[in-house]
């Protein structure tokens, strides 16, 4: 991973066969950024989406295997219980130009993996809400 500061953002490249969460947590943590948001493109090999089911309140993933554009990463940092907390979705193309998204559980680099982290200054701790079934801010 490589990374630059502008002011309060941050350009960050992650390394073909890094975990894009894993490292973007590591990242937010060791830089003690604990407010912001995200936003990226790239390539990955592998990936981990969600989709959220209001009704169930239960996460189903889907796991992709192969190689995926990405066309449009977006989340946000908060922390919950004191730890850095990513909410990050995602949307990806497969070679016939057909895109899936959804929640982002994990994802590997194989290509680029190109991101602006946006810090904000404060944090926002999230907390589990019961009636959503999710971990939202301002709870």
């Amino acid at each position: 991973m490589k990374f630059k500061k502008f002011g309060s953002k941050w350009v960050v490249s992650i390394n073909i066969g890094e975990e894009v969460v894993e490292t973007l947590k590591k990242f937010c943590e060791d830089n003690k950024i604990k407010l912001g948001t995200i936003n990226g493109i790239g390539a990955v090999k592998k990936a981990t989406i969600g989709f959220y089911n209001l009704e169930t309140k239960k996460y189903y993933p889907k796991e992709l295997d192969g190689d995926y554009e990405i066309t449009s990463l977006l989340g946000n940092i908060s922390t919950m219980n004191g730890e850095v907390y990513l909410h990050l979705h995602i949307n990806l193309a497969d070679s016939n130009y057909n895109t899936l998204g959804g929640h982002l559980n994990s994802a590997v680099i194989g290509g680029v993996g190109e991101f602006i982290i946006e810090e904000i200054e404060g944090e926002i701790e999230r907390g589990f809400n019961e009636d959503v079934g999710l971990n939202l801010l301002f709870q």
